[in-house]
């Protein structure tokens, strides 16, 4: 394995998924970065890390981004004697807003920059499989790595498909993200293991038209964004959320929880203003949707 000389930096989006009916199937990327910085060294491992997670985060072999920087070297056959890595941070920490898919989608993609001809020999398609590998399931880390809407899954062979889809250019999202933190395991662990077939086959034909909506209809989003399948369920876990999308939805606006919560997502058309419905001690952010995914960028040593 030859290794690359210099810094590379790379920015990773934040990302939302489920956006209501497409419960682990449909993510979009938001324009809220990650941002990390790293080179080879001579020894040793060395993690800097400011912004969100500052402060929280392990800063040795346990930070899930040298985890998935080991995994991707792991696939390049070797490893580097040692490590520097910085991370800016404005993705907040298990608020439902993709975190951990931009970490290691990020870690991934600089690993593969810190090695020549890394990129030929480790493509996306294998960057999103070690992704899937790591994360569990693909809806926040495909839109990561790639950008924008994506449809994503495994089909009946096990492989993995991420397929991208248009968003109309007045679509964009305000996100409310609450004070506290609510972890994706309790989240989860909320859902009955059935519903009923009459929900399953609603939610089928909503994720359906939120498909069209994001696409050329932003008209049908407020219908489009009708889940049947898991908010409600976790209800207990963030009711302030919920009482939110509740509000929100009461008056027309197209409100989810972001991915397993608790942040709540709004899809506004033209920029709307929803300041006004921001709960006190949230932070409210109005965000564009990314169509660009993980970014390299590359600074000589001087």
């Amino acid at each position: 394995m030859v290794l690359a000389q210099g810094t590379v930096r790379v920015s990773v989006p934040a990302t939302s998924a489920n956006l209501g009916p497409g419960f682990d199937s449909l993510g979009l990327a938001l324009d809220l970065r990650d941002e990390l910085e790293g080179e080879v060294t001579g020894s040793r491992l060395v993690v800097e890390v400011t912004g969100a997670g500052a402060g929280e985060v392990p800063l040795d072999e346990d930070h899930l981004v040298v985890r998935a920087m080991r995994r991707a070297f792991d696939a390049l056959d070797g490893q580097p004697p040692g490590l520097r890595l910085t991370c800016r941070n404005a993705i907040p920490h298990a608020r439902g807003l993709g975190s951990s898919s931009a970490a290691i989608v990020g870690g991934l993609v600089l690993a593969r920059a810190l090695v020549a001809n890394g990129t030929q020999r480790l493509d996306d398609a294998a960057v999103l499989d070690l992704a899937v590998e790591m994360e569990g399931h693909p809806d926040n880390v495909a839109p990561a790595l790639h950008g924008g809407f994506v449809i994503s899954g495994r089909d009946d062979r096990g492989e993995v498909y991420a397929v991208g889809a248009p968003v109309d250019a007045r679509v964009s999202a305000t996100v409310f993200v609450p004070p506290e933190p609510l972890s994706t395991e309790v989240a989860r662990g909320l859902l009955p293991e059935t519903v009923p077939h009459a929900d399953a086959a609603a939610d089928a034909g909503k994720a359906a038209l939120l498909v069209a909506a994001l696409g050329s209809r932003p008209d049908q989003l407020w219908r489009a964004t009708r889940d049947y399948l898991h908010q409600d369920y976790r209800r207990q876990a963030m009711p302030a959320s919920l009482d939110l999308v509740d509000r929100l939805r009461a008056d027309g606006l197209a409100a989810v929880v972001s991915g397993a919560g608790p942040t709540v997502l709004a899809l506004v058309v033209d920029g709307t203003d929803l300041a006004a419905y921001c709960p006190q001690g949230w932070a409210q952010h109005g965000l564009g949707v990314d169509t660009h995914g993980a970014v390299v960028g590359w600074s000589s040593p001087v």
